[in-house]
């Protein structure tokens, strides 16, 4: 009998390099931003669907929506619904990043009161963080500009929650909770770009959520048992983003940017989220920033350009 595993279709794609055509990297810039678009909506949908349900509810429940489909898709194709085994490392790490940890981390920090504005600049960080996991998984190695860099914008970073987190209890953890949810965005990013080189990138994300499956559903059914559940068309509709967008879609087109157009290079598309989630939170939160959160943010696209710029 032939191993299931036989039956996986991929199309291999080369590590990008400097002679990979033009037209490649910047179509694979175009998707990337088409992922970092998506992604921009993730902390207003999560105040949204926050406003009917608990944190923990949405944070795992929106993976086991997200996973209903992947499973429905992989299905559709007639594609094993499990990678090889010798492949589940680095699936678990992109579980324990994109599926747990980042949205965990953020529903938790909003929860205590974070801003989705607030957030978005600590979250700034993230292609900075992203890259360097990149590094290290990739063996480069950077001069000692990036790392200047990085630690120019984790004090930026750093600055701004100390200036702007009100000194509370509540406000110090929150800003914690937003730093282990860029790590662990910046973990499964990585991770999925890197296999995405040899694997369609929507069945990367798939597969990471259909091994998540038999851990978040039984939480999901305890959670929707134990909490209080109170959805109107907002927390709904909420839901429904973090879901499907959040967690699947937006995967698509992010995890065939990096492969295609590099982690790198694709990469820099993140600089723009953190001004696309401040415009999210004017315009569906009615949240107001101050200069303060506008120069914070701005000084983190800095210390991250330069980065991107000075890797090798």
């Amino acid at each position: 009998m032939r191993s299931n595993n036989s039956a996986i279709v991929t199309t291999p794609i080369a590590v990008p390099t400097a002679a990979t055509p033009a037209g490649d990297r910047r179509k694979g810039t175009a998707l990337a931003f088409l992922g970092v678009l998506a992604f921009s909506g993730s902390l207003p949908a999560t105040v949204y669907a926050m406003r009917g349900f608990d944190p923990w509810f949405v944070a795992i429940g929106r993976a086991v929506l997200a996973g209903a489909i992947a499973l429905a898709c992989l299905k559709a194709a007639r594609l094993p619904l499990l990678p090889p085994r010798d492949q589940w490392p680095a699936y678990a790490l992109i579980s324990l990043g994109v599926v747990f940890g980042f949205p965990v981390f953020s529903g938790l920090a909003l929860d205590l009161g974070a801003s989705t504005a607030h957030s978005a600049v600590v979250i700034g960080l993230l292609p900075a963080a992203t890259a360097a996991c990149a590094v290290l998984r990739a063996g480069e190695r950077p001069r000692p500009l990036f790392w200047a860099a990085c630690a120019a914008g984790a004090a930026a970073i750093t600055t701004f929650a100390l200036t702007r987190g009100q000194g509370t209890a509540n406000a110090a953890w929150a800003d914690l909770l937003l730093v282990g949810a860029l790590l662990s965005a910046a973990v499964g990013y990585t991770e999925g770009g890197r296999l995405s080189r040899d694997t369609p990138g929507w069945q990367v994300i798939s597969r990471a959520l259909v091994l998540s499956l038999p851990l978040t559903v039984p939480v999901t059914a305890v959670l929707a048992a134990t909490t209080p559940l109170q959805p109107s068309v907002e927390a709904l509709a909420g839901f429904a983003y973090v879901g499907v967008v959040s967690m699947f879609l937006g995967f698509l087109p992010w995890y065939a940017g990096l492969a295609l157009g590099g982690i790198a290079r694709a990469g820099q598309t993140q600089l723009t989220q953190p001004l696309l989630n401040l415009v999210w939170a004017w315009f569906l939160l009615g949240e107001r920033f101050g200069p303060a959160t506008v120069a914070g943010a701005l000084a983190v696209l800095a210390c991250v350009a330069i980065t991107q710029r000075t890797r090798t």
